[in-house]
């Protein structure tokens, strides 16, 4: 086990604990207001091997949550590239280096503006990740991870 898988696993494992009750609230919400808890969408994994990544059924930062589980289980990494569908333009070509690292929970397009950034720039940032990570990189990401999440949403409710 490389030292990013046990940082992964140990981190996910961790936020899995701490955070339960509130995935418990969130699933119990997401219940009450009808249809389905979870959101299912097929994305492609290390090498390019599609898994159904699960998100709850809400518009919040929270509806990442589940992805802890991918996390824990090996699908995901804590910090990567931005999951994508298999069929996506950017896993093919150059950019199927992208597929050599698990997709991440967050990464530097998270921390860089996410749906603000045209695809290009967060392609080029997955690929800088993909050939230039290291533990230390990741660390700052997850640092920078929530504030560029509060800043996001306070600026859409402003």
């Amino acid at each position: 086990m490389t030292a990013k898988r046990a940082f992964d696993v140990a981190g996910g494992l961790a936020l899995l604990l701490v955070l339960s009750p509130l995935i418990a609230g969130i699933a119990l919400s997401v219940t009450l207001g009808g249809g389905a808890v979870l959101r299912r969408r097929t994305v492609a994994g290390l090498e390019g091997r599609p898994f159904t990544m699960l998100t709850f059924r809400t518009r919040s930062p929270l509806a990442a949550l589940p992805l802890l589980l991918h996390v824990v289980a090996g699908r995901m990494s804590l910090v990567g590239p931005c999951p994508l569908t298999p069929g996506h333009r950017e896993c093919g070509g150059e950019g199927r280096r992208r597929l050599s690292v698990r997709p991440g929970l967050t990464g530097p397009w998270q921390i860089s503006g996410r749906s603000d950034l045209p695809w290009e720039e967060r392609e080029l940032l997955d690929l800088h990740y993909v050939d230039h990570h290291w533990l230390g990189m990741d660390l700052v990401i997850l640092a920078r991870t929530l504030p560029a999440v509060r800043r996001r949403r306070a600026a859409r409710f402003a």
